[in-house]
């Protein structure tokens, strides 16, 4: 997100055209190649929201991967994420204003040193109302050399393990209820297989081997790096399952 910054955005050339060295820029260049581009490990400073336009115009994927980590302020200022869960929210649903089909990934972490009972029911709360498309999350555990060795208030690595499943399983039916709400619309996907049962492909939505499928079950006349324009028949928890569109024929 800060790219650029450390040479003070300067201006360098590609494709003998001027192109200043800042992240909205960037995005514009590689939207010349005709691919996904596709943008993770995202911190949420203001140069992000001058890419979301790009995402609502298509040039790149509607995706953001960012690592919230946490939505307790004191939590994340102890992981030295100067963040605040309102100002995060309040930033999502600007991002979601600009680009309705816009899908934002983001890794947490329980039972980091000092986090409470409350501290967890503030995280969950915070999923509640930022409806994440995808998500994960980590159970804390000390990492040699971390400053975080020293804090105090560690819970139990049962306690830590216990809130991650919690908090994945309170996920898990938020991600369920956004994808079920897919089914009946027509999609553009990319495929990456095709095996003996049909074509193993992916939405926007979808980051290669990390989130979800679409199934296209019994369609074999593709290859993989094909885009196809399907529609949505079924879901799960964290795929979706599709027909070829008439569109296509």
């Amino acid at each position: 997100s800060a790219y650029g910054l450390d040479v003070k955005y300067r201006t360098g050339f590609w494709g003998g055209k001027p192109v200043k060295m800042r992240l909205k820029e960037l995005c514009e260049a590689l939207a010349q190649f005709g691919i996904w581009v596709r943008l993770h490990y995202v911190y949420p400073y203001p140069s992000v929201d001058g890419v979301l336009p790009l995402m609502a115009e298509g040039k790149i994927v509607p995706y953001l991967d960012v690592p919230f980590q946490h939505a307790n302020p004191r939590i994340l200022k102890a992981m030295r994420r100067p963040a605040h869960a309102e100002n995060t929210l309040e930033r999502i649903y600007r991002w979601r204003e600009i680009c309705p089909d816009l899908t934002i990934r983001s890794t947490f972490i329980t039972g980091f040193p000092g986090e409470t009972d409350e501290d967890f029911e503030e995280l969950l709360n915070f999923l509640e109302a930022a409806q994440l498309d995808r998500v994960g999350a980590f159970a804390y555990s000390p990492v040699e050399g971390a400053e975080a060795n020293d804090l105090p208030g560690l819970p139990s690595a049962k306690v830590c393990e216990d809130r991650r499943r919690q908090l994945m399983s309170f996920q898990e039916d938020i991600s369920a209820d956004k994808l079920a709400a897919k089914i009946g619309s027509e999609i553009t996907v990319l495929v990456d297989e095709v095996d003996d049962e049909g074509a193993l492909a992916r939405s926007t939505a979808d980051a290669p081997e990390i989130d979800g499928l679409v199934y296209l079950d019994g369609f074999f006349d593709a290859q993989p790096g094909d885009f196809l324009r399907v529609r949505v028949i079924d879901a799960d928890h964290h795929d979706l399952y599709a027909e070829i569109s008439e569109n296509n024929r």
